[in-house]
């Protein structure tokens, strides 16, 4: 983990700072989602969550779409992305270079979740 953070309780996810002085209290929150070939649709997908996150939080929530992971993972760490979806693969790079606390996964209403891979091959070689 970066030296930045700490994980005193030993959860694997860096801790918040011990100094209030060192929290942050952004007016507007920045969302991001994992990038695509056209994060306009996420734009639109998320516009819900994004509009129940103003409701519950009262602060302004503006989306924030990404063109590469570094660039998402890196706005995180500079403090210019504040809630965020991770791809998985991006997860304990953003854990432990960014400082990002996972606390939910998207998942059906049945609370299955997961990803399933499925591999063809060309059968007898």
């Amino acid at each position: 983990m970066d030296k930045r953070f700490c994980d005193e309780d030993g959860d694997l996810v860096p801790d918040a700072p011990k100094d209030p002085a060192q929290w942050v209290n952004p007016d507007t929150l920045i969302f991001a989602y994992t990038p695509v070939e056209d994060p306009s649709v996420y734009r639109v997908a998320w516009a819900d969550f994004l509009a129940h996150m103003e409701k519950v939080t009262g602060k302004k929530v503006e989306f924030f779409a990404v063109d590469s992971n570094a660039a998402q993972l890196e706005a995180m760490r500079a403090g210019r992305l504040h809630v965020s979806g991770f791809n998985s693969g991006s997860v304990p790079v953003a854990v432990n270079f960014a400082g990002f606390v996972p606390f939910a996964m998207m998942a059906k209403a049945d609370g299955s979740f997961g990803y399933e891979m499925e591999i063809d091959y060309r059968a007898g070689r």
